[in-house]
């Protein structure tokens, strides 16, 4: 198992937030960082100053994006962040120890929030924390760490899927026996858009979403999470 690592990021259209992350990831171990920009991107500048740095155009999506990443890099793990990222003191040390294991699992950070939401996100975090650990379903939020062999095994990412596709890898992952392993470091996201859209309804409609999903998905393998 090759110890080298690529580092996917989805762009969407008009997101300007991966602008922010790439200077963090500038003492990452990677080999690759590919920022894979939504068909359809305003043309803007990218900071190419570095040749670890490739870019990739796929349809709008995260899914596709993502595979499109994953097939426009080479290294032998895939580490699929958010725009909106961004990552604490211990989660590159936690990063590189994890993959010095040479596990074949799917690996996952503890997600918490950056503060540009509502004062109530801490009980995102803890809700977070029980979805992953005791529930097994960690999402992309999470930045889904694995090495290559697996995330070929596993199919990618399923293009099919409106949303979710992060929820349907991780069943994929379920249900191919592939261990699901906390990293035990902190990455954060933003939490702009419970600011936007009301914490309450954001929150509902994500408990909500993941419910109906998990349902879903756990009724095409026969299984329940």
């Amino acid at each position: 198992m090759r110890d080298d690592l690529a580092i996917v990021i989805p762009v969407g259209p008009g997101d300007r937030a991966w602008q922010g992350l790439l200077p963090q990831l500038a003492a990452a171990p990677a080999h690759e960082i590919a920022v894979v920009l939504a068909r359809g991107h305003p043309g803007e500048p990218l900071p190419l100053q570095h040749e670890r740095l490739l870019l990739a155009v796929a349809p709008a999506g995260r899914a596709s994006q993502q595979n499109a990443g994953a097939r426009a890099t080479q290294a032998g793990w895939l580490w699929f962040l958010h725009a909106d990222s961004r990552l604490a003191p211990a989660t590159l040390p936690a990063l590189a120890g994890f993959i010095a294991r040479r596990e074949a699992a799917l690996g996952y950070f503890d997600l918490c929030f950056l503060d540009d939401g509502p004062r109530w996100m801490h009980f995102n975090t803890f809700g977070a924390a029980l979805r992953s650990r005791w529930l097994g379903l960690p999402f992309g939020d999470q930045g889904l760490l694995l090495p290559r062999a697996v995330f070929e095994r596993l199919g990618g990412f399923d293009e099919s899927l409106d949303n979710g596709e992060d929820h349907a890898l991780v069943w994929a992952a379920r249900r191919q026996r592939v261990p699901l392993q906390r990293i035990g470091a902190p990455l954060y996201t933003s939490a702009r858009k419970y600011a936007q859209q009301g914490w309450l309804r954001t929150t509902a409609r994500h408990v909500g979403l993941t419910c109906r999903q998990a349902l879903a998905f756990a009724a095409t393998i026969g299984s329940r999470p």
